[in-house]
Parts: C-alpha cells; structure tokens; sequence
C-alpha cells in the first residue's frame, strides 16, 4: 500500500544528507497520507546510502505498524504528535544539523533578524522548555512533541506560518504540505541559524527586524495575498 508516498518519503531523507543536514544515520522524514491518516516514516537506523523504498515503515494515525519488516525511526511517537495536533501538515523532518542543533542546546529560539528568515518564518523560530526527569522515561518521545504542540499554543504560533521548532537540548523539527516542503523548510532552518548566529556576533544587542518589514515578506510568499512566483494558471 502507498507505493508512491513510501518512494516519496524515501527521495526526501535521501535528500537529507546531500544537503548536508545529516551525518550518519542522525535524521528522519515522514509523510502523511491525507485520505488515509497512515504515516510512512524512514526505518530506525538504517544507513542512507543502503535504503530502499520497500524499507520504509508504514504505521497507523496511532503509530502502530501497518506494514514494513523494520522498526520505525524511534522518533516515531514525535511525529505522530505533530500530526496529530496539526492537521495541516503532511511531512515531517527531524535532524540534528549543526547549526540550528547550536540555538537548541543553547536553549533558544532564532530570532528574525533578516528577509530571508521572514521568507519562510513569520517571527522568532521558537524552541520549547527543557523537559524535567518525569518526561524523559516511557513516553519520551511523545512528550517530546507535545512540548512542541505546547510552546506552540502558548505563544499563539500558527504552526503554518512557522513550520519549524526547535526542542531543547535536542535539535530541529521541520514540516511542510508534504515530505518534500519539509525538507525544504529543514534546510531554511539550517541557512537561518548560521545567519543569526554570525550576526549577533557582530552586535550581540541585535534587535529582532522591524514588524512591518516581517510581515511584508513573509506575507508576499504566503497567504492569499502572496505575489512571488508564477500564478497556477501562467
């Protein structure tokens, strides 16, 4: 089942280390099928350069496995928690990339600071609250999306307007419409915390892009009032 969305999800994590955002086996990318609610997500700790579309792990809106003789990404439960809360999405990526990994441990979100953060993130990429020693036992991973679902909802953060998350002492989420904007977006996140980083150290009291300069780029690529590109019908 989902032949398409499993060759899919497997084109984007291949897509994970040619742009650098991954060593090793440290990533992952799901998709969602909107008809059906199933996830298919990359198997737990198998090297890139060896997967195949039939290695991919295909499990239920509840994360329970469907199909695939491998054991999903063990941030399986995550996903499921963002999907599960923001319906809107349809792909999911998670890394440990250098730089935006650097803003997490540090423990704070990236501040928009320029045009190419406002592109793609309306405001400051936010990072969620260290979890405490009850939330690191059985349900980790799950607690660890929620932290997300929560820093989100406290700061009123639409999720669509700022497809990316960091989680404390951990590294990034990303997200988009599908497997593809995910992984996208992932490699934004990347570009825009090696902005930010090099320049706060020119002027660490670097103050946060006036609003109205925000709003005027982000809103230009998103929203029905959005004019960069080509139209549909062009």
């Amino acid at each position: 089942m989902l032949e398409n969305l499993k060759e899919s999800v497997l084109a984007a994590n291949l897509e994970l280390p040619r742009r650098g955002l991954v060593d090793f086996t440290w990533g992952n990318v799901s998709g969602r099928d909107r008809a059906t609610g199933a996830i298919v997500i990359k198997p737990s700790g198998v090297p890139y350069e060896t997967m195949k579309a039939g290695d991919m792990v295909v499990v239920d809106a509840e994360g329970r496995v469907i199909e695939g003789a491998l054991r999903p990404s063990s941030d399986l439960p995550t996903h499921v928690e963002l999907y599960r809360h923001f319906p809107s999405i349809g792909g999911i990526v998670h890394t440990h990339s250098t730089w935006a990994t650097v803003w997490a441990q540090a423990c704070r979100g990236i501040p928009a600071l320029g045009t190419t953060h406002a592109d793609y993130f309306h405001g400051e990429i936010p990072c969620t609250r260290v979890l405490d020693e009850t939330q690191t036992g059985e349900r980790y991973e799950a607690l660890t999306g929620l932290s997300v679902v929560e820093r989100f909802r406290e700061g009123g953060i639409d999720p669509d307007e700022m497809p990316a998350a960091l989680v404390a002492n951990h590294g990034p989420f990303a997200w988009g419409v599908d497997a593809h904007a995910a992984v996208h977006n992932a490699a934004v996140l990347e570009l825009v915390a090696r902005l930010a980083l090099f320049s706060l150290q020119i002027d660490p009291t670097l103050p946060p892009m006036p609003r109205h300069l925000l709003d005027r780029h982000f809103f230009r690529k998103h929203g029905p009032g959005a004019y960069y590109g080509q139209s549909k019908t062009e």
